[in-house]
């Protein structure tokens, strides 16, 4: 009498399918990248920061900047524009291109493919600073965390 395949499912088996599709989901992730495989922050560094003042400013769309970004650092922009734009609204000022100038920058490498940045900025009506986490993701610079003091 032949022997009957069985198609019944053991333990074994789900656990290697499993374990195979976590390595597949793994393997399409974000990947992390090393500082050496990364181009050179400063200019992200200056060009963000731009953008960021031009965003609270209300003359610049938070969206042009998504792409270096991470969702954290996306998010709390969002949140701060908005009330930049309530706050503009509030006292009837209309959005106007600001004039900033860096007037410094101050850069830590905390890990491998980790910066850590202060940003000094002088404004028309106040100097500010902003805090900025750069970290490598697939070949290239996301800031993850970003606070403007």
């Amino acid at each position: 009498m032949p022997a009957v395949a069985d198609d019944t499912p053991t333990p074994a088996r789900g656990l290697m399918r499993l374990s195979r599709s976590l390595s597949i989901e793994e393997y399409f992730a974000a990947q992390r990248t090393s500082t050496c495989d990364l181009p050179d922050s400063e200019p992200l560094l200056r060009n963000l920061t731009i953008g960021v003042m031009e965003v609270l400013a209300g003359v610049r769309e938070v969206d042009q900047l998504a792409r270096w970004l991470g969702e954290d650092a996306y998010r709390a922009l969002v949140a701060r524009a908005n009330l930049s734009a309530r706050a503009r609204s509030a006292r009837g000022v209309p959005a106007a291109r600001p004039a900033h100038r860096i007037l410094s920058i101050r850069e830590t490498t905390p890990a491998d493919g980790v910066v850590e940045a202060a940003i000094v900025v002088a404004g028309p009506a106040r100097t500010r600073a902003i805090a900025m986490r750069l970290e490598g993701w697939d070949g290239r610079w996301r800031a993850t965390t970003l606070a403007l003091l």
